[in-house]
């Protein structure tokens, strides 16, 4: 299945997984949508795609912003959602239970409401792929919230490829992805946990966000996959 001149939507396609998903079905002859909480951002990646690339501002905390999102933007074909505020590693004990709901807001809330009010407008054949994260599978100390929101999404896309089939709902997996997800932690840290993914990952490197964009590209074309998780780890599950 080509992705040629198919119209695809992606929130948080402004960097990281979703821009390289961007750039990559660009390639393809595809017609993409970034939106995401920057307009910088967002025209700092138009820079880098097809002038038919189209880039809106969106609130992803706010089910307003992405209700009205969906009713200006039109008919499309997938639903990529990639947004995801930066990763932390924190105790649950030194955690905040504000602190904790908040980073459920972004990577779950807003995929729930984006779905709610975005599947709607999809074609015939098209589709939807959120994002989770290996910690879902292989939980880390420090980790437990993250853990918690990547689960979630992945219960919440197979339960949305029953409810709204034939539409098909999946979730990509990524491991230890190079992308501004890290910027949080410092540059020394930062760097000890890719030079941690060479050594220890079967492909011996962490990685690359358009790496991981072709599992997006997959679940896009695969017309008789619906339900699933694929995972693009650097065989971290079973190294």
């Amino acid at each position: 299945m080509s992705l040629k001149d198919k119209r695809i939507v992606i929130l948080g396609g402004s960097s990281g997984l979703g821009f390289a998903t961007a750039k990559a079905a660009a390639d393809e002859g595809a017609l993409v949508v970034i939106a995401s909480n920057s307009q910088a951002q967002i025209e700092q990646a138009k820079d880098k795609l097809p002038s038919s690339a189209e880039g809106h501002v969106i609130n992803l905390l706010d089910e307003d912003s992405i209700k009205s999102y969906f009713e200006k933007i039109g008919a499309y074909d997938h639903l990529v959602y990639t947004a995801g505020d930066p990763l932390r590693a924190v105790n649950q004990k030194d955690m905040s239970f504000e602190e904790a709901q908040r980073f459920f807001g972004v990577r779950y809330w807003g995929a729930f409401l984006a779905t709610k009010y975005g599947a709607g407008k999809i074609r015939e054949g098209g589709s939807i792929v959120l994002t989770s994260g290996m910690t879902s599978q292989r939980p880390l100390k420090s980790m437990s919230v993250v853990s918690s929101v990547c689960g979630a999404v992945e219960a919440l896309a197979r339960a949305l490829s029953v409810e709204l089939a034939p539409l098909r709902v999946n979730v990509v997996c990524p491991g230890t992805v190079k992308t501004e997800l890290w910027n949080t932690f410092p540059e020394a840290a930062r760097e000890a946990i890719f030079q941690s993914a060479e050594q220890s990952l079967l492909v011996k490197h962490a990685g690359e966000p358009h790496e991981v964009a072709e599992a997006y590209l997959y679940l896009m074309r695969g017309g008789f996959t619906t339900g699933q998780v694929v995972v693009a780890d650097g065989g971290l599950a079973v190294g």
